[in-house]
């Protein structure tokens, strides 16, 4: 678990606001991290994930503060989305800011070797997500009259794609492609929506992106990269998304938030 308990984080500038975030079994992950910051800072949250250990996840965040529930959810199925957005009106009685995490990816290779299904669901996970929770939680959001903040979480594959990752790269270019055709819709109804780019952590898909043996050898290659010489610690993405959600954040819509260490340099 991590080792930076929300009480760090004295503020509250999500302070009575309710989140849905996707991806989030892993404590080691993103929207872990993500949901960790949220609830330091006042948050309530719907944690949601398609593994069933996202039920221990959120009791274990929920023993930190707070408001925490977990959700088991397909982020590819609207009826799933739909269970979601009804948990959060039920428990909180509104829905602010919905952050889209949860993605997949296949080994790197040749792009001649991937298979359909590989390709399918890259797409399925990584852009059917964003349409249903668009469709899903965006009139949840409107009927609230507050307005809120949408939060996908792309690439750096988006920025800079690389050979033998071509499709995952595609499906993330189409993630930060609709996070600037949805701001400018939404705009008007005051929500905002933005997406984060991240570069890889070191968790067990290093292997998978970088087409490479997971070695410390490897990683610390990779690192060198870098200009500023680390992986991305879930952390900076978490704190990220913190900002991009709170009042600090409120003129900021349709960007593309490059949280990389400089490698898109």
């Amino acid at each position: 678990m991590s080792s930076n308990p929300p009480a760090q984080f004295p503020s509250s500038r999500l302070n009575g606001l309710v989140a849905i975030v996707t991806g989030g079994a892993s404590p080691k992950g993103f929207g872990y991290a993500i949901a960790e910051r949220y609830v330091a800072e006042g948050c309530r949250v719907v944690l949601a994930d398609i593994d069933p250990s996202v039920s221990d996840s959120a009791s274990q965040l929920s023993k930190s503060s707070g408001q925490v529930q977990g959700h088991r959810l397909d982020v590819t199925s609207r009826t799933s989305w739909e269970e979601a957005v009804k948990l959060c009106l039920d428990s909180w009685g509104r829905l602010d800011i919905v952050v889209n995490n949860a993605g997949t990816t296949y080994r790197n290779k040749s792009t001649l070797e991937v298979e359909e299904e590989e390709f399918v669901r890259v797409m399925d996970v990584n852009v059917k997500s964003i349409f249903w929770s668009v469709k899903v939680a965006v009139p949840a959001i409107q009927k609230g009259g507050r307005g809120g903040s949408i939060i996908n979480v792309s690439s750096t594959g988006a920025v800079r794609p690389r050979p033998g990752l071509v499709w995952y790269n595609a499906s993330k270019g189409a993630v930060s492609n609709a996070t600037k055709g949805l701001a400018a819709e939404f705009g008007p109804d005051q929500i905002r929506v933005n997406a984060i780019c991240p570069l890889l952590s070191a968790t067990a898909l290093f292997s998978q992106f970088v087409g490479v043996e997971d070695t410390t050898e490897n990683r610390k290659k990779f690192a060198e990269s870098i200009p500023l010489q680390r992986l991305t610690d879930p952390k900076d993405i978490a704190n990220a998304a913190v900002f991009l959600a709170s009042d600090e954040g409120k003129f900021i819509t349709g960007t593309n938030f490059e949280v990389d260490g400089g490698r898109c340099i």
